[in-house]
């Protein structure tokens, strides 16, 4: 961690006062006031839900096939896809993107194909659009029947403010939430949820600390009452038609 750290010496001091705390007095609590990056840690390495993000799209590499559609990027479709995937599609919402081949719009399908996709992959997207329940029933309209969207979604986060400034952040999800909203479009038996997350990992994400500053065993406990990130697949199951709708 950098010397010049707002945060050094803090893992030491959770870990020493860690059996103490319930007898603080109320209201005092002597952490720093001020996050280590505002950037989600970008600038100290790498960023503890992109870590969460990559670790869960390697576990679902295979889904990534045929024609993908990613957001922004053609990254992780390369990345975990590799040379099963036959066409690399990237999809952003204006224009002036060089790496998007597609200018359109998930919550009204301008400029969108239905049926033609394999994979989907939306990572930490649909928390900045507001319209989510139009959008997941667009992910069912695009996905081929057999095909899978592998979607994140933040937890306990702080704002995006690069996203905020441009078109808006409007959601933090819980999973009985995510689970629900993808119900209305997906039958149950296509949808597979997961959540990543401890008090401590939240803590360190809320500072704004990478994933090379915190122990490794951060990262592998999950507590679900504190979902940092939360990951669903779901996928487009032939012969059976939406899910209820409300």
């Amino acid at each position: 961690m950098s010397k010049k750290s707002p945060l050094r010496g803090f893992s030491f001091f959770i870990r020493r006062t860690a059996n103490r705390w319930r007898f603080w007095p109320a209201g005092f609590l002597p952490l720093p006031a001020r996050p280590a990056s505002r950037k989600f840690a970008f600038d100290r390495g790498t960023p503890i839900d992109r870590y969460l993000i990559e670790r869960f799209l390697g576990r679902h590499s295979s889904d990534i096939r045929g024609r993908v559609l990613e957001i922004g990027a053609r990254g992780y479709t390369l990345q975990f896809g590799g040379s099963r995937v036959t066409q690399p599609d990237v999809l952003h919402a204006v224009k002036g993107n060089p790496e998007a081949n597609i200018v359109g719009d998930l919550v009204s399908g301008r400029g969108l194909k239905w049926g033609v996709y394999d994979c989907l992959l939306l990572t930490q997207t649909l928390h900045v659009i507001y319209d989510i329940r139009a959008v997941v029933k667009n992910i069912h309209r695009l996905l081929k029947p057999g095909g899978a969207a592998l979607v994140t979604i933040p937890g306990l986060s702080q704002i995006s403010r690069y996203d905020a400034d441009r078109w808006g952040d409007f959601w933090r999800m819980t999973p009985d939430a995510i689970r629900r909203l993808f119900g209305e479009a997906f039958p149950a038996e296509g949808i597979e949820l997961e959540t990543h997350g401890n008090v401590r990992m939240a803590a360190a994400f809320l500072y704004g600390l990478a994933v090379e500053e915190i122990p490794p065993d951060v990262l592998t406990e999950t507590d679900p009452d504190y979902p940092v990130l939360v990951c669903v697949c779901v996928r487009k199951i032939s012969g059976k038609g939406q899910g209820k709708r409300k």
